[in-house]
């Protein structure tokens, strides 16, 4: 009996709202070490509070319009950082159509909120940091910061969409589809199963990647995925980066959960979870060794 194939509709409004955020039909390329869903419905929410200080106004009205913000973080007032401070704002003037310069003393007490939320408070200054309009960070530069590196921090939606649940220690279940894949249907239906198990419904996310967006093609290329696949393709990835698992064709939840709670096990050596390995949100999972 033939499987029908979902619409991006009926998939869509399939997924719980609170367990996978969509991003319309596209994905993402690892830069950074750090790396955190592509869709199709609904935008990300504002991840910031408009009201908690200067730095974090100004991020939030820069999501609400969708756009990047370049947050140029210095300490000391002396004339190497006012050059550095004029070349970034000379810089961000070259991208003015998608993102907006932010400056922020980490030793203003009103800017306590902004170096809590980045944890730059110790960091090398002056920092040059690029976020999403979703609050992924995108790049960053400790190096001095010019017009030609800038666009570097600009990525596509399902970039910022990985890297911003990779970076908040989740799983990104990662399905590249769309009309012309064939096993689609199967694929999504694996994909939603993976999110309804309790020990990974709070800690993964679902990214769905349209093969046929030229805007994803490098993404595509780091995840070792072909251009124009004939069959879906669904890879789950763990912080910061690392691809756990994938999956070319029809595939069934089982599988997929298989696969994890097996890659869990492995990076947790005697049943310990430590930096930098594949544990989402610093939890070992169930089959850990004992």
């Amino acid at each position: 009996m033939m499987v029908p194939e979902l619409s991006l509709e009926r998939i869509t409004a399939m997924l719980p709202a609170t367990r996978a955020r969509w991003i319309a039909m596209c994905f993402f390329g690892m830069s950074f070490a750090l790396l955190s869903t592509a869709a199709m419905a609904e935008p990300s929410a504002n991840p910031w509070s408009s009201n908690e200080s200067p730095g974090l106004s100004l991020l939030s009205a820069a999501s609400d319009s969708g756009r990047y913000s370049y947050v140029f973080f210095w300490k000391d007032q002396t004339d190497a950082t006012q050059r550095r401070l004029e070349a970034f704002s000379s810089a961000v003037k070259a991208i003015a159509e998608q993102a907006d310069a932010v400056t922020v003393c980490v030793t203003d007490p009103k800017e306590k909120a902004t170096v809590d939320a980045f944890k730059v408070a110790r960091a090398p200054m002056p920092l040059v940091v690029a976020v999403a309009p979703n609050g992924a960070i995108t790049k960053a530069w400790t190096t001095p910061f010019t017009s030609e590196v800038a666009k570097e921090g600009l990525v596509s939606e399902g970039t910022a969409a990985c890297l911003k649940a990779l970076q908040n220690d989740k799983l990104v279940l990662v399905s590249v589809q769309n009309e012309s894949t064939a096993r689609s249907s199967e694929a999504i239906q694996a994909a939603l199963g993976f999110l309804e198990d309790p020990r990974f419904s709070e800690s993964a996310e679902l990214v769905v990647i349209n093969p046929s967006n030229q805007a994803e093609e490098k993404f595509l290329a780091d995840l070792k995925v072909q251009p124009a696949p004939s069959e879906a393709v669904t890879l789950v990835l763990a912080p910061p980066g690392r691809t756990v698992v994938k999956f070319v064709g029809a595939v069934s939840a089982k599988e997929i959960i298989t696969k994890v709670t097996d890659a869990a096990a492995g990076c947790c050596p005697d049943g310990k979870c430590g930096p930098g390995q594949c544990c989402p949100g610093g939890k070992c999972g169930p089959t850990q060794k004992k």
